[in-house]
């Protein structure tokens, strides 16, 4: 079983291996015409379960053949141009270099003794971030696992730098339609169940900063501390962008932590064309990024942003045989001194990669593309009388719904639009995703493919039309 173990005397036998399970993938994406199968749980489950992993089959070529039967055949191929449902992006080459290289040294991101250069080329990152963003010269951070980890941490931080004693008076404020991460952080964090107060959205799904303001003031009132405000900077549901400058203004008069969680919208970050969007952002305490949403990074690659290095002590706890306070004194870089994980993938690396070869501005095109591919998509649903669309993209989502022209029950309504999502999923010919708005069932684009055209989107809502109205036209041949 030795041979199996990578190093110096098997490193011939790693190349082979790795090399036909690429040579799989890239005939697989090559041929893929639909991004899914289409294949039902009840018929992928029975092929899962019949294998026996006390059993193995000891040959790379086989494993890879039933690796092909229980996946690749039937996978959710992200980077299909039909696929448009969630925040899932198609991913760049250098990035996955990155995430074969970073899995074959292994580094552990912890501590200086595991990752060296690994720990430098972070830093360098974070730094680079914080400076997009503008946090100032004390800024810091550290990468994760993800925006819901992200958030989890910036809002420990304002926990404790909101000093209070009384857990239960501690509020935290955020969007109607921000990420329910924040909820599950609350609680996480041993705060009340009243702890987030949310706080409604305008027509275009921001924060109304109105109504944020006259919580603040009621918060006081009740003698509640307002530990933070989460403001987003790109909504799951809408993409849309609260209004960063205002909310900045309300957290400086009331003492509150300002976060920001930009877990979407950090794609503007590196954008030359619509980078305003996110003007404000500067003035957080704290922000999330998402590089595998709007860099094209493979999961997970991910942060979180501080304007005031110090407050990261939060997260700091020295154990003797790993981080021990003198490796401070002796001004040894410890990642894990910042971090809620203690082991931790170097999935820095496929950034480090990214930019190396396309640059920032590589990046942020492609994003610009997907926002312009937005709007031409929104301008198509608007001038559709078969959809009702919901808001204007600030970023790359569209939220529409199919209203047909014969029936008037919302709630049949609903079930039609709820039959067109399944029906397109099972046949595997595009992928979109569904929320609620107003307590009605809506479809949704997500729309993080560049090759992505409008012809694409145009075809899809064509699709959806057509189930609709044939789920529509079987449900009045049962009522009659």
């Amino acid at each position: 079983m030795r041979s199996h173990l990578l190093n110096g005397l098997t490193a011939e036998h790693y190349r082979r291996s790795v090399t036909e399970g690429v040579e799989r993938v890239a005939a697989k994406l090559a041929a893929t015409e639909r991004p899914f199968t289409g294949v039902a749980v009840d018929e992928l489950s029975p092929r899962v379960d019949a294998i026996d992993l006390d059993h193995p089959l000891g040959d790379t070529a086989a494993v890879l053949d039933e690796l092909e039967d229980v996946y690749l055949k039937d996978a959710v191929y992200f980077h299909h141009p039909r696929y448009l449902a969630h925040l899932n992006c198609p991913v760049v080459i250098p990035a996955v270099l990155g995430e074969a290289v970073l899995s074959a040294v292994n580094s552990s991101l912890d501590t200086w003794d595991q990752s060296a250069g690994g720990t430098l080329i972070e830093r360098k990152l974070i730094d680079w971030t914080t400076a997009r963003i503008g946090l100032g010269p004390a800024a810091d951070g550290v990468f994760t696992s993800g925006g819901s980890q992200s958030n989890l941490q910036a809002l420990l931080l304002a926990r404790e730098e909101a000093k209070s004693d009384d857990l239960g008076k501690l509020r935290i404020f955020a969007s109607e339609v921000g990420h329910f991460s924040v909820q599950k952080s609350a609680k996480l964090l041993g705060l009340g169940p009243d702890a987030v107060v949310t706080v409604p959205v305008d027509r275009d799904k921001r924060m109304q900063t109105l109504a944020l303001a006259h919580e603040l003031e009621r918060c006081h009132a009740e003698g509640l501390v307002p530990m933070a405000v989460v403001a987003t900077a790109g909504t799951t549901d809408f993409g849309s962008i609260d209004p960063l400058p205002e909310i900045a203004e309300l957290c400086d008069r009331h003492g509150a932590w300002m976060h920001v969680d930009a877990a979407y919208g950090c794609g503007l970050l590196a954008s030359r064309k619509y980078r305003h969007r996110i003007d404000g952002i500067e003035r957080a305490d704290s922000v999330t990024v998402d590089y595998h949403k709007s860099f094209f990074q493979p999961v997970s690659s991910s942060a979180l942003l501080v304007r005031d290095a110090a407050t990261l002590r939060h997260a700091t706890y020295h154990a003797e045989y790993l981080n021990p306070r003198r490796a401070v004194r002796e001004r040894i870089p410890n990642q894990v001194d910042k971090s809620l994980q203690t082991t931790r993938r170097f999935d820095a690396l496929k950034l480090w990669l990214t930019l190396r070869v396309m640059g920032a501005d590589g990046i942020g095109e492609l994003f610009d593309e997907v926002c312009d591919l937005a709007v031409q998509g929104w301008h198509l649903l608007a001038a559709d009388p078969r959809y009702d669309v919901v808001v204007e993209p600030s970023l790359s989502t569209l939220v529409f719904r199919y209203i047909p022209a014969a029936v008037t029950d919302p709630a049949e309504i609903d079930r039609a639009n709820l039959h067109a999502r399944k029906a397109l999923f099972a046949s595997g010919d595009a992928v979109v995703a569904g929320t609620k708005v107003g307590g009605r069932h809506y479809l949704k684009f997500t729309l993080l493919n560049p090759e992505t055209t409008p012809s694409d989107i145009a075809a899809v809502l064509d699709l959806i039309a057509g189930h609709a109205e044939q789920y529509l036209g079987e449900s009045l041949d049962r009522a009659s």
